[in-house]
């Protein structure tokens, strides 16, 4: 991939090294103004670091690019007024109203029109009710959503969201999710790690890191596509035995349980046919169905374990 200013992120073989440790290795990514581009991957796997380094954040050990049509080492700083970062643990003050918060983060981007700018903010965040309400009582979803208004606060291009649910109810997680689609429409980018395949769902695009390597991106129907693998349900009978046995069958690569079915996946489908047709006499019943996005995920994390270098 070369340089190419009509994306909003144009990166090529990004490294990221912790001593010896290799946090990020050669990733390439482009992201279009307006996506919503989820990051997903196990813990420790580099997701954080390479959104870090995308922004200008965290400065790369090799590799190039550009961010907003800016050079991500060069031009760092120039970037850095033009994204909202959102973290995982909510970092703002308990012992501040929600307004003051606000205005805080105003007052640090000396934004323009401040006292309109922080009502604009706490209208379309649904906080006029409670603009005066300290930060530390708030619940969960009420924080999430403050830390968002803070993040917005001096008009960012560029949205880095942190696991910006976790801990989160799911009411409150599809308002927020909502709230982030309404941002894509009026042209905000935003980049956001998450670890709930429902969310995942709702990006525009996805990548993959695994231990440091971007292992797939693109739209969940294309990664699910690309990945070729056949899936079964397995429903009734002792599904623990039937999970037994089938992690013993060398012809089915994948036994994973949801809820009060199995999932079996292959890449062989002639070989998966014929393995569940031995089952096809006993108290279980098969049903071939449409691979998921967790499914997916589940393989290409057994599969690139032994690639871990933390």
């Amino acid at each position: 991939m070369h340089i190419n200013d009509e994306w909003v992120i144009d990166v090529q073989d990004l490294v990221k090294k912790f001593g010896e440790k290799v946090a990020v290795d050669q990733v390439s990514l482009q992201i279009k103004k307006g996506e919503v581009f989820g990051f997903l991957g196990p813990n420790g796997s580099g997701k954080t670091t390479t959104m870090r380094m995308i922004c200008g954040l965290l400065t790369p050990d090799g590799g190039q690019g550009r961010c907003l049509g800016k050079d991500i080492v060069k031009e760092a700083k120039a970037i850095h007024k033009q994204i909202g970062y959102m973290t995982q643990k909510f970092s703002y003050y308990e012992d501040l109203t929600v307004r003051e918060n606000i205005d805080f983060v105003a007052r640090l981007y000396q934004v323009e029109n401040r006292k309109k700018i922080v009502n604009d903010v706490i209208e379309e965040l649904e906080f006029s009710w409670r603009d005066k309400q300290l930060a530390g009582s708030l619940s969960g979803g009420w924080k999430q959503r403050l830390a968002l208004g803070a993040a917005l606060v001096h008009s960012p291009k560029l949205l880095l969201l942190d696991e910006p649910t976790a801990g989160v109810d799911p009411s409150a997680r599809r308002d927020f999710w909502d709230q982030i689609h309404q941002l894509a429409a009026r042209g905000i980018t935003t980049l956001v790690s998450t670890h709930y395949m429902d969310e995942a769902d709702r990006c525009h695009r996805l990548a993959y890191v695994a231990y440091g390597h971007l292992i797939t991106y693109g739209t969940a129907d294309s990664i699910i596509e690309e990945s070729g693998l056949c899936t079964y349900q397995a429903k009734g009978g002792d599904l623990f035995a039937l999970d037994k046995k089938l992690q013993q069958d060398p012809a089915v690569e994948q036994v994973s349980a949801f809820g009060t079915s199995l999932h079996l996946c292959a890449l062989d489908e002639a070989a998966l046919d014929k393995a569940v047709s031995q089952y096809s006499d006993g108290p279980y019943q098969f049903e071939k169905i449409a691979t998921t996005l967790e499914d997916v995920f589940i393989y290409l994390m057994s599969k690139n374990k032994e690639q871990k270098t933390w």
